[in-house]
């Protein structure tokens, strides 16, 4: 083995192009060429004198060595990390970049504000953003931690319950007077839903009356969308009911622009999480994120 060849820079192409499975993509992640990727993966396999990655047209797959080989290189590439900040940490304010994803509609009405107030405590790490509402693959993205809306069962990325988000139904003032206030939860067939076509089971609202009774009741309406602003919106312009979190409307609710309805029917609340990425969860600053979250989550409306 060519010891003086396997560098850091080679063993991270390698384990980013093992996680992505694709180089092409971890070229545009780099912004390098794709050759420069290719070149650094082929002297890191000429240094250790064997082949750790399988190469198809369409798809980068580890070879049982190239396993074993991954399975080293994280822990290097971690002990590295935490070396770095247990250095800074004698001298200096932590420093890094954290990247996180987030469910979107919570990340732009509150996961920011929080992140801006971590900054002002730590402004040497820096934050890289992601918000989608798919369920991605942190290891293969390369993000850290997530916050996700959902029950999730996930086994391979350590889990850290936040609270319960609680929902309401709701509508606008407007909407009510022309349409009416339903007074029990089977009035709703009888009304415009705005529902959310990418949460599960939306088309059947479950609610726990005052009886502890259960009431299943279908629910549609000319308007589906799969954006939680998009339903803000609707609401807002008076285009019907809709079941959401109490976080994305709260301040509606207290200006008077929307109104809650079927006050004395419960809607189940959703689980708020943190996914961490295990690699991820013992370095400094992705540990100050995440105090920092647990912290101050409390503050966002409707997460008890």
């Amino acid at each position: 083995m060519d010891r003086s060849a396997v560098t850091i820079e080679r063993i991270r192409t390698f384990v980013r192009v093992a996680e992505r499975g694709s180089l092409s993509a971890v070229a545009r992640e780099l912004n390098v060429g794709q050759s420069t990727v290719t070149r650094q993966l082929q002297e890191l396999e000429a240094a250790i004198g064997a082949a750790l990655l399988s190469r198809t047209t369409r798809r980068v797959t580890l070879t049982e060595e190239g396993s074993r080989y991954y399975a080293r290189a994280v822990q290097i590439l971690r002990l590295l990390e935490q070396a770095g900040d247990e250095a800074l940490g004698s001298s200096g304010a932590p420093a890094g970049t954290i990247r996180m994803s987030c469910t979107a509609s919570f990340g732009v009405l509150h996961a920011s504000r929080l992140i801006f107030a971590f900054q002002d405590r730590y402004p040497e790490i820096g934050i890289d953003l992601g918000l989608t509402d798919q369920r991605i693959d942190l290891v293969r993205e390369g993000v850290d931690l997530a916050l996700r809306l959902a029950p999730l069962t996930d086994s391979s990325l350590k889990l850290r319950p936040l609270g319960q988000s609680q929902r309401l139904m709701v509508a606008a003032p407007d909407y009510l007077a022309a349409h009416g206030r339903p007074a029990v939860p089977e009035d709703l067939v009888r009304h415009q839903g705005i529902r959310m076509v990418n949460v599960a089971g939306s088309d059947m609202l479950i609610f726990e009356g005052p009886d502890q009774q259960t009431h299943r009741v279908p629910f549609g309406g000319r308007l589906r969308v799969d954006h939680g602003l998009a339903a803000r919106e609707a609401l807002i312009a008076g285009r019907g009911i809709a079941a959401t979190h109490r976080w994305l409307v709260d301040d509606l609710l207290a200006a008077g622009r929307l109104e809650a309805i079927l006050p004395d029917y419960r809607l189940p609340p959703v689980p708020l999480n943190l996914l961490i990425v295990p690699e991820r969860a013992d370095i400094a600053r992705v540990r100050l994120l995440i105090d920092f979250l647990v912290e101050q989550i409390g503050s966002v409306p409707g997460i008890e």
